[in-house]
């Protein structure tokens, strides 16, 4: 390899970290998180059966995907590792929603972020319509997953 080539790569801000890790089925608990039908879900319920005569102790995962709300289940042996996504809650100040459903948001450096849609929750969704057209500063909590983004709370910091 000569000095003369360049090499340019397209720079992302989880530096190739993984979107999950393992962690053993017996020791992941209620309010975890852990991927079910390649899916990042929240643990609602967690039961453990004794072992077999030749078996392993088997968990039963219950979770409610994180992004869609349904529910999914898993039985996994204890023993054996589950993938667990990296889950992160990031807080924007919300500038201004568009026709096309999309959401303009302040990142903490200053900068804005253009690629989210609003929530499909109808709740969520005239809470931060109706909040924007009083003219309220609201401040949009984000989670990520499994490069997945999505609203999932709202605060209002109070008026203009």
């Amino acid at each position: 390899m000569s000095d003369s080539e360049e090499h340019h790569f397209e720079s992302k801000a989880d530096a190739g970290a993984s979107k999950t890790y393992p962690q053993q089925a017996g020791t992941i608990r209620k309010n975890g998180y852990i991927v079910i039908k390649a899916r990042p879900c929240k643990v609602v319920e967690v039961s453990t059966s004794k072992t077999g005569k030749h078996g392993h102790a088997k968990c039963h995962f219950v979770g409610i995907d994180i992004f869609t709300g349904k529910k999914l289940e898993d039985i996994v042996p204890s023993s054996h590792n589950c993938d667990v996504p990296h889950v992160n809650r990031t807080d924007y100040q919300l500038i201004d929603i568009s026709e096309d459903g999309f959401v303009s948001l302040l990142t903490e450096n200053g900068n804005t972020k253009d690629d989210l849609k609003l929530p499909t929750d109808d709740n969520l969704l005239t809470q931060i319509k109706d909040g924007f057209a009083d003219g309220k500063d609201l401040v949009v909590s984000v989670m990520s997953a499994m490069g997945e983004e999505q609203i999932c709370a709202l605060k209002d910091i109070g008026p203009k």
